[in-house]
């Protein structure tokens, strides 16, 4: 086993284990993997010495590491926007009392980094730290929609297009002509695609390069809220989102600024 490969099927050992969401017995583990059961008990045991997984002996089940807590943290601060993007995130949410969420692409999938509750809470999937499919989110578009075209076609080959409702696109050509109005209006939207009731606006955080950063967006309950009410929203969404792009940039290029703005 090469050492590249080691370290891959580690991970992979490390994904399945926060999958499950709770303690998990090495035979869910084996239940679920492609691995010889002498490998996977190897590379559980290997994680458990490194603290990146824990055992309880008394329930015989693993779980996710105190190691992970402290590299998570350090990502969050290093390589999120979350902590350039809070104090923005708070102050639109307070302005419109909505949920305000702030993503970014992991593999082609979500990852929600942070979330700003509404004045009037509302449950929901997402949440930060958690995943979830880029083809029917709003931030998940708007960031596709503006990945170069290779890098587009990559992340539009592994989406699943499972059907979550009855407004779900669940094919890579349908969702390619939304993300072309996509690029020409500058936001996204959530028609109920990934849960029922629950629909957003979406806007992409762009370098001045035109790399794509992240994504922020707007949510709320059909209950009391429709898509033109979202819509009133964009200037202000997009605002947001070019701030948070400036001080990305300068925050994490600070020298080329320097050097630029001199």
């Amino acid at each position: 086993m090469s050492e590249g490969g080691t370290v891959g099927k580690a991970l992979a050992v490390l994904d399945q284990v926060a999958g499950f969401g709770r303690p998990v017995r090495f035979g869910d583990l084996q239940a679920q993997s492609d691995l010889p059961k002498a490998t996977l008990y190897r590379l559980v045991q290997t994680l458990v010495q490194q603290s990146m997984l824990a055992y309880d002996p008394d329930s015989q089940t693993y779980s996710l590491g105190v190691r992970l807590v402290r590299l998570a943290h350090a990502a969050w601060q290093q390589s999120s926007l979350a902590p350039i993007a809070r104090p923005s995130l708070d102050d639109l949410s307070a302005r419109i009392g909505e949920t305000v969420h702030l993503a970014q692409l992991d593999n082609a999938q979500v990852l929600y980094v942070d979330k700003r509750n509404a004045a009037q809470p509302v449950q929901m999937f997402s949440g930060a730290g958690k995943v979830g499919p880029a083809y029917c989110t709003g931030v998940g578009k708007a960031m596709l929609a503006f990945l170069d075209p290779v890098q587009l076609e990559a992340a539009l080959a592994q989406q699943s297009y499972h059907r979550f409702t009855d407004t779900t696109l669940t094919s890579a050509d349908a969702l390619r002509g939304e993300l072309a109005t996509i690029r020409a209006e500058g936001h996204a939207f959530d028609r109920e695609e990934h849960e029922p009731g629950i629909i957003c606006i979406a806007v992409p955080i762009l370098a001045e390069s035109g790399r794509m950063l992240g994504a922020m967006s707007v949510t709320g309950p059909t209950t009391r809220m429709t898509l033109d009410d979202l819509t009133k929203l964009a200037p202000q969404l997009k605002d947001t989102a070019a701030f948070i792009a400036r001080e990305a940039q300068t925050w994490r290029f600070p020298e080329t600024q320097k050097r630029t703005g001199s």
